[in-house]
């Protein structure tokens, strides 16, 4: 049985295949790290895990396609869904799968709370530049000169930093990587399903739109993918980010494994039961 077949048939719905996705496009990537970090930490079926997701190109990778109990919600609804599975269900691993347009305009006040208050779920956000499902619309992550449907000389905005902003609150895992770092983001998979369980943990994947920005710049994904690895940098601090205006910095930008909201909730409740008469 190839590696691919193994894919499909454990952790991917056969009956959604092939994808909605357009040609080239790069949340198969995704999935397939998503994959491959299953597999090598032995987990044989997702019955424990819970994706959440909002609406958009990348929203579609948990539902319909990965082979786990999911929730699609609402545009900019996916991280309190979430939050409202983990307080029903803190056994269960729950994972936010969605793209800029819906964490980080709709749902930036979800998104930074959820942060703020360390909430023990995973959100992987997928960067695609633009809103890529409603025809590339320019959004809060669009790089400044980029063409887009409603800026057609040029985002005359400065983007929003999602990994500063996040790092910045009391979030534990907060990490960036791009399409063509798949080995890194296997590895950052891992971590947040084993090392660092607890607390929020953040994974950005820049992932340009093959549509609706790859196109616009000529490229194919092949040379997308080569374009991301030499405007990437890789820094080892949150602080390091500013230095490198002209680049993409990527790496692990926070690791840390302090209590998460979950614990510290669970403590308030034993203290409020002790003190009742």
């Amino acid at each position: 049985m190839s590696e691919a077949k193994h894919f499909s048939r454990k952790y991917v719905r056969e009956e959604t295949l092939p994808t909605n996705f357009c040609p080239g496009c790069f949340n198969g990537i995704v999935i397939n790290a998503l994959s491959k970090a299953f597999i090598e930490l032995g987990i044989d079926d997702l019955k424990n895990f819970v994706f959440v997701s909002g609406i958009g190109c990348s929203s579609w990778i948990p539902s319909p396609y990965i082979k786990a109990d999911s929730l699609h919600t609402l545009h900019g609804r996916a991280v309190p869904v979430a939050i409202g599975v983990k307080l029903a269900k803190p056994s269960l691993e729950v994972m936010v799968i969605a793209g800029d347009g819906d964490l980080v305009s709709i749902g930036l006040g979800h998104l930074i709370h959820a942060a703020r208050r360390n909430i023990d779920i995973s959100v992987i956000l997928i960067n695609n530049y633009v809103y890529g499902m409603t025809r590339g619309q320019v959004s809060p992550t669009t790089p400044r000169g980029l063409i887009t449907a409603t800026t057609p000389y040029g985002s005359f905005e400065y983007p929003m930093d999602v990994c500063k902003l996040l790092a910045a609150t009391n979030a534990n895992y907060v990490a960036r990587w791009t399409a063509a770092h798949f080995m890194q983001l296997k590895e950052s998979f891992k971590d947040i399903l084993t090392k660092y369980r607890r607390g929020f943990r953040f994974i950005e994947v820049v992932a340009p739109c093959i549509t609706y920005v790859a196109r616009r710049l000529g490229k194919k994904p092949g040379e997308m993918l080569r374009e991301l690895l030499r405007s990437s940098v890789r820094v080892s601090s949150i602080d390091d980010i500013d230095k490198y205006s002209d680049k993409i910095p990527v790496g692990i930008f926070k690791a840390e494994d302090k209590p998460g909201f979950i614990e510290l909730y669970m403590e308030y409740v034993r203290k409020a039961q002790g003190e009742t008469p």
